[in-house]
């Protein structure tokens, strides 16, 4: 934002004098130069989004549900989602950090809380119904554990086997529509933390980047016990923690002042050593390979690369190339609803169970169309219309948590102007 300069308008004449300038026919009076208390500030500079960013975490939230609904392993390897958002996380709370912390701290809790707690409200009183109780060896911890749900200090509770809603869903349904909550516990604890990060970062750049790795290597050496809610909240925290301080050092400006043979050189190398920790891990399931989100270490270092490279390139659109004109309202739409998107499309993914499974009974359907009932992109096309309903239905809670007008369905509408031209 700039704001106009006394000294820009050239030389000042004093109160009492009156410059003169010469025309073809006459001398006459100047217009007096305006002075410094005269001159009005030039309007400040709206903030423009940064579309590059805007596409990464769109290309996030797609990766995310595919991998969901697919199980690819590779999907992680081309595009670590996980890493990637933390990262965009991280470089928008430093630019928030400009402002005093503990205001900063309350505003994004105000926007990641409250969807998450629409989202107990209605998962909750589901999971009771259907037979969630009080663990009967210990009743005080699960009450006490339910807190969990209001602030995600640790992962929210939920019932492993419960029942099926008279069979037509499987027996872990809570477990499959929780799994995105661990991610909303790790952003909480990143929050919080971000402000002593930042100082940390600003003192030693290179040393502040490398301790989560470094801590990711201790937790997982076997020297230290895994189980227990603290370890998976410290394992995920050092997992991701030099992708969130990458974005922070973007948004800083510290990635600029790399020299720019440095990354390209530097981060293949790491994606080649993330790749060999991962190739010499144990595999869970050889049917499905190795898989990175199974082995934290590998994926620590693998995102760390892939960020850093990412990173790199940030080109800052202002506006859109040409060529992804077009994609503008899904990735916007993305954007407005990310956190809904991300709570939600499990559900979405359950429920295409009970959807598809009656389609079988159709004797047409069985006979011509079987294999586009067993096909694994069925589910996925099904869950698109479901999350597209949960952003009708649970997306306007992000507008009031960032203190906007609710708004059903952000979908941008086209400019004026911005039509197809006729041709004459």
């Amino acid at each position: 934002m700039s704001i106009a300069e006394p000294g820009a308008f050239g030389i000042q004449n004093s109160s009492d004098t009156v410059a003169l300038r010469v025309t073809d026919t006459a001398v006459i009076p100047a217009q007096r130069a305006p002075q410094p208390e005269e001159a009005a500030p030039a309007p400040a500079r709206k903030p423009v989004r940064d579309r590059y960013l805007d596409l990464l975490r769109a290309l996030a939230l797609v990766r995310v549900v595919i991998y969901h609904n697919f199980g690819w392993t590779w999907l992680p390897v081309v595009f670590p989602s996980m890493g990637v958002m933390f990262a965009l996380a991280g470089s928008l709370m430093v630019r928030s950090l400009k402002r005093p912390a503990p205001s900063v701290v309350r505003g994004r809790l105000r926007r990641l809380l409250p969807p998450m707690w629409l989202f107990g409200a209605v998962v909750v009183p589901l999971m009771l119904l259907e037979g969630w109780r009080p663990d009967p060896s210990h009743p005080n911890w699960w009450w006490g554990d339910l807190a969990y749900w209001v602030l995600p200090f640790s992962e929210p509770p939920f019932g492993a086997s419960l029942h099926t809603f008279g069979g037509h869903l499987p027996s872990s349904w809570a477990e499959q529509i929780c799994v995105p909550l661990w991610y909303l516990r790790a952003y909480l604890w990143y929050v919080l933390l971000s402000p002593l990060m930042l100082k940390a970062l600003r003192k030693l750049p290179w040393v502040t980047l490398m301790v989560p790795l470094a801590l990711a290597f201790l937790l997982n050496s076997g020297l230290v016990d895994q189980g227990g809610r603290l370890m998976e909240a410290a394992t995920d925290f050092t997992t991701f923690g030099s992708c969130w301080l990458l974005g922070m050092a973007h948004g800083e400006g510290l990635l600029r002042r790399i020299p720019q043979y440095i990354v390209p050189s530097l981060a293949p190398l790491v994606l080649v050593f993330g790749y060999w920790w991962l190739l010499r891990s144990p595999v869970d399931n050889p049917r499905l390979g190795h898989d990175l989100e199974a082995v934290p270490v590998a994926q620590a270092i693998w995102s760390f690369g892939a960020v850093l490279l990412l990173l790199h390139l940030s080109p800052s659109w202002e506006q859109w190339p040409k060529p992804l004109e077009r994609f503008n309202g899904v990735i916007s739409l993305l954007n407005s609803r990310a956190v809904t998107v991300y709570l939600w499309h499990s559900v979405a993914l359950v429920l295409t169970e009970p959807l598809i499974d009656p389609l079988w009974s159709n004797t047409f359907l069985y006979q011509h169309a079987q294999w586009l009932l067993g096909s694994r992109w069925t589910p996925l096309v099904v869950a698109v219309p479901l999350i597209c309903l949960a952003i009708l239905l649970f997306g306007w809670i992000e507008d009031v948590a960032a203190k906007r007008s609710p708004r059903l369905f952000p979908y941008p509408r086209r400019s004026k102007g911005r039509g197809r031209r006729r041709v004459r």
